[in-house]
């Protein structure tokens, strides 16, 4: 387990409890200055000497003192944390409490958050909480029972900051309005995780078995998500793009949604992030936008050569019978490269030739697939299409010396 600690209250007590309670051989301590003043530095210090002094490994950061907004001490402090447990092979551990998750559903609520957003802390994640159902005032109680010593950044209580608005005004307010809004936030946040687990299992059952779990595409069939409703795919939409680690804001999601329903084949749409959605015949892809096609390379006679995703190698030439394997002639340099427009192909002898770009099309190929996928010349001449089609020149019966070829292509 690695244990965030920052040196407050919540920290501290998640600190010792863990030290009491798990083998300190499995606790690897965390804990991140993020540069806002003597107070973080002093509250760094703290915890990598009292967890040394209980025989905890430590593990400190540091952020830039140029840096002054909540999201990008949050994003600085996860990118720590999630280094520490990817070198630790541990799971990060946190300190969030019920209070936490009370701010945390309000602030998603006023910014207009869907259900999926409105789960808060109580959403699945890799990320431990074990103090999640206690309050702060539990907390207290623990802390001084134990004798704990911990020291609070000043930042906490500066109203410049969202949360602490929401911490020290809005929700005292609220409660003298309404006593049991706690209560019922915490309702909708457990009504909201319990969706989302039923929209991530829907997604799980419309995303193509070849997407990626890597977070570097996705790939849905177009069909199951004709079936659903605007309203279903606005939920349906921000589970799927998580998949591949995007997050889809408000606007995005209804972008995507109308997109869904009216973009017609090989049209595309922007998200933030540098992500594009394509609209391919029989599926939505969604990808990284902007990515180019492998440079042009030589196929090797004897060897196997990787190009981008695919990859090709020579078989046995019983084996050329798909339009995953082809016999190439070898008199000639051969080439693989992305598919260009304007590329045509002779597929049998004294008939006039395709256009590249057809024979894809009437394959299925589309979209982003298509601008990525490989043609294969035997000096200037396409003669093969992997997976799509063989030129006159790529099987036996030409009658050029040539060697079997098989090609592998992971989609992912």
């Amino acid at each position: 387990m690695v244990l965030a600690v920052s040196g407050g209250l919540d920290s501290m007590v998640l600190l010792d409890a863990a030290a009491v309670t798990v083998p300190r051989d499995r606790l690897v301590v965390a804990t991140f200055d993020h540069g806002t003043g003597p107070s973080a530095t002093a509250a760094a210090g703290l915890v990598t000497e009292i967890a040394r002094g209980l025989g905890l490994d430590v593990e400190a950061g540091r952020g830039s003192t140029a840096t002054a907004t909540e999201a990008t001490w949050r994003d600085a402090r996860w990118a720590f944390l999630n280094g520490v447990a990817g070198r630790t092979g541990g799971l990060v551990c946190t300190a969030h409490t019920q209070d936490d998750q009370l701010e945390t559903v309000l602030m998603r609520i006023m910014r207009g958050a869907h259900a999926r957003g409105l789960a808060g802390l109580y959403a699945r994640s890799d990320v431990k909480r074990p103090l999640i159902r206690f309050t702060r005032r539990d907390l207290v109680r623990y802390a001084r029972s134990r004798g704990l010593t911990w020291i609070e950044d000043p930042s906490n209580d500066s109203r410049r900051f969202f949360r602490n608005r929401v911490r020290h005004e809005l929700l005292p307010a609220m409660r003298r309005v309404s006593p049991e809004i706690d209560a019922e936030l915490l309702r909708i946040a457990r009504r909201a995780a319990r969706l989302r687990e039923e929209v991530e299992s829907a997604a799980r059952a419309v995303a193509m078995p070849e997407s990626s779990d890597a977070k570097a595409s996705l790939d849905v069939a177009a069909q199951a998500l004709t079936s659903y409703s605007t309203e279903s795919l606005a939920v349906l939409w921000p589970a799927l793009a998580a998949r591949v680690g995007v997050v889809l804001d408000r606007r995005g999601t209804d972008r995507l949604t109308a997109f869904t329903q009216a973009g017609r084949v090989g049209s595309r749409m922007q998200l933030s992030g540098g992500w594009e959605v394509v609209r391919a015949r029989d599926r939505f892809e969604l990808r990284r936008a902007g990515q180019e096609a492998p440079s042009a390379r030589a196929i090797d006679l004897k060897g196997v050569l990787a190009w981008g995703t695919w990859s090709f190698r020579p078989v046995d030439s019983d084996a050329a019978r798909s339009a995953w394997c082809a016999w190439l002639p070898t008199d000639e340099r051969l080439e693989v490269r992305a598919w260009r427009a304007g590329d045509a192909m002779s597929v049998r002898a004294g008939r006039t030739t395709r256009k590249v770009k057809q024979l894809l099309s009437d394959a299925g190929v589309t979209g982003y697939e298509r601008a990525h996928w490989p043609v294969v010349l035997a000096g200037d001449q396409i003669v093969w299409i992997p997976g799509v089609s063989r030129g006159d020149a790529a099987t036996e019966r030409s009658g050029r010396p040539g060697l079997a070829f098989s090609c592998e292509y992971d989609r992912r």
